[in-house]
Parts: C-alpha cells; sequence; structure tokens
C-alpha cells in the first residue's frame, strides 16, 4: 500500500481533497443523530465526570479533513451529555507507516479540545488494545484494498486484467470477481479487527463511495479516471517509455461496490448491528469537476502507487500525459459518467457477544 502525497503542495493531498471534505462536511447531522440515538451511556458504563473518551480517525491522511470529522464527533458526543465539562478526549491519528505524520502534526488545529497521537499502521490490521476504544470513524478509505488481487497480475488467469489498471473499461467478468472477492474479505478482517478494539456499545462511523446498482464501475467518473490512466500507460509503452510487462502488472487496489453489496456483508457480521445506512446528498457529487481537479485529485491518490511501481522518474511523464488526456475527453467525461453515491454507516458493537 501506498500513501496519499503529503506535504502542502500544488499534488498534496491536503490541496487536492475538497471533494472528501464534502463528504465529511454532510456527514455531521448524521453523527449527530447517530450519537444521540444509539448511544447508549448506561451500556458503555460511563457518565460525565472524569471520563476520558477515545476515538480513533482511522486513515487519516495528512488532513484538514480529518480535524473536521474528529470535531464533528466530539462536538455531538459533548450535545449527547448534559454536563459535558469535565469530559476528556483522546484522539488516535491512523494511517500508513509511510503517511506525513509531520505535516499532519504540524497543521493540528491550535484551539483543539482533544489529546492527539498518531498510530502507524494498515487498519486491516489491530491497531488499539482490547475494547480500548468508544468510537472509530473512517471516511473515503475503505475503497482501498489491502492488496491486488493476485489473479488480476497472473497471466495464466481468466482474470488477468491486461490493458487496464482496475475492473473497469476492457476488464472482464472474472477480474470484477476478484477485486468484488478482495473487497469483501478485506471488509471482515476490518470488522474483526475493529470488533477487538472497540467496547460494547460503541460506535464505528464509515463514510465510503459505491458505485449504483445497475451501474458498472467503467461508466462512473472513477471508472473513466482509471480508463484514461490505463489509456495512458498503453501509450507510454507504445513511446518506448515503459515496459509493456511493467504496465500490464500494474494494478491499483481500488474498488467500489454496490449499496447492496455493502449492506450484505455488513449485515453478514456477527460482531456489529448495522443501525444506519444512508445515502449524503447528491449535491456533494454533481459539482461539474473540472480537469484540472479531475487530473489532480487522482495524483493526489495514486501518485505513491505510480512511484512504488514504475519509480520516482516516471510519475511526471505519467500525470503530465494524464491531464492532456483528460483535457481532451472532458466532455465526453462528464456527459456519459454517472456519480458515485456516497453512504453513511453507522455499526455499533454488539454487547454480550462471544
Amino acid at each position: 500500500m501506498a500513501a496519499m502525497v503529503g506535504g502542502d503542495g500544488a499534488h498534496s493531498y491536503a490541496k487536492n481533497s475538497g471533494f472528501q471534505r464534502a463528504v465529511v462536511d454532510a456527514s455531521k447531522e448524521l453523527i449527530n443523530e447517530s450519537i444521540s440515538e444509539k448511544l447508549d451511556l448506561q451500556i458503555l458504563g460511563f457518565d460525565a465526570s472524569n471520563k476520558v473518551v477515545k476515538i480513533a480517525d482511522l486513515g487519516c491522511s495528512v488532513g484538514p479533513n480529518t480535524f473536521f470529522a474528529v470535531q464533528n464527533i466530539i462536538e455531538a458526543i459533548e450535545l449527547k451529555f448534559q454536563n459535558s465539562s469535565s469530559l476528556e478526549f483522546q484522539v488516535f491519528f491512523n494511517d500508513q507507516s509511510q503517511n506525513d505524520f509531520n505535516t499532519l502534526f504540524r497543521s493540528l488545529p491550535p484551539s483543539r479540545n482533544y489529546f492527539a497521537a498518531g498510530v502507524p499502521g494498515s487498519f486491516y490490521d489491530r491497531l488499539f488494545p482490547k475494547s480500548s476504544l468508544e468510537f472509530a470513524h473512517i471516511s473515503n478509505s475503505l475503497h482501498w484494498l489491502s492488496k491486488v488481487p493476485k489473479e488480476v497480475v497472473d497471466r495464466n488467469s481468466p482474470a488477468w486484467n491486461k490493458g487496464s489498471v482496475q475492473c473497469s473499461t476492457g476488464s472482464s467478468k472474472e477480474a470484477l470477481r476478484a477485486y468484488s472477492a478482495q473487497f469483501k474479505s478485506d471488509i471482515e478482517t476490518f470488522l474483526t479487527a475493529r470488533a477487538e478494539e472497540v467496547v460494547p456499545g460503541g460506535l464505528v462511523f464509515v463514510l465510503t463511495a459505491v458505485v449504483p446498482d445497475g451501474i458498472p464501475i467503467s461508466q462512473t467518473y472513477a471508472g473513466a479516471f482509471y480508463d484514461v490512466l490505463g489509456s495512458c500507460l498503453n501509450d507510454l509503452v507504445k513511446m518506448g517509455v515503459l515496459s509493456e510487462d511493467k504496465a500490464d502488472s500494474f494494478n491499483v487496489p481500488v474498488y467500489n461496490p454496490t449499496p447492496k453489496e455493502l449492506e450484505a456483508i455488513l449485515k453478514t457480521n456477527k460482531n456489529f448491528n448495522l443501525e444506519k445506512m444512508e445515502e449524503l446528498p447528491q449535491s456533494i457529487t454533481n459539482a461539474q469537476i473540472t480537469p484540472k481537479g479531475f487530473a489532480l485529485g487522482g495524483r493526489a491518490a495514486i501518485e505513491g502507487f505510480i512511484k512504488n511501481h514504475f519509480g520516482d522518474e516516471f510519475a511526471d511523464q505519467i500525470f503530465n500525459h494524464f491531464i492532456t488526456k483528460v483535457e481532451a475527453n472532458s466532455s465526453k467525461i462528464q456527459e456519459k459518467k454517472h456519480n458515485h453515491l456516497n453512504m453513511f454507516i453507522t455499526l455499533k458493537r454488539v454487547v454480550n457477544c462471544k
């Protein structure tokens, strides 16, 4: 796995994550509702006197979106308590060890009302002691798989994804099934880890993008991104810049399920109850996406994967060619592609679950 682009430069995630910020902002009222309606203070075994509330933001990246997400949760908790003056908050910011934690902690809000700590590691692994968290939050991160499905890079497999970098246009049904199976396995692993860490009655908030039921991934904006990226790599192979083997072996470990697909996985889990699953307002995704924003946002997310696979020296060539192709095809992308749906999910840790 690779982290988002760090720092605060032109290609950084911090400067190119406005869409992700909109998703976090849109979830604020649903977080308020979930904490107000689903949080049972008696089951958690505490009141507002001298209590430390522990919150983890998983896949936090470099900010500032993680700070807004955390503040939304804290404000909702304070509303739940009639007297919250003696509450203290401990927030754990988690991401891959390659994440730019230096930038993250340099940009911490100076007026924050919580203690902050960094926790490096994959959120598909255990990260915290048993029953140590009251809340966990993950936004715009669960579509990242723990690894590329091995079948899609195996030349002898029916799922070999030659010419594509994700399960989009040109990918076989076998490739799509391989990505879907990896996603299901990863979500189950994620929930197993959180079940150990979240106290009975604790809440997990998930914000994630899904593909509308009945719409192929290739017909979404994300699908368009990966189609253009794949065509760029193929162009550079023809130019002699990249080797064909290197391009054919590159796949991005990303998968967006349908709402039904995701709901089925969550409902079969025995450690969490699915308390809420709602679509966020469409206004978030209906904003016009400029070619430059499309390209820069994508680069901020996957540049690390490009560098890890092809080498640092090829990143500029690949993304410069990418933005040229996006600009040349922007009208087709805008006219034909569907928006993702953004889902807000509340999971509650089952009480008395062995």
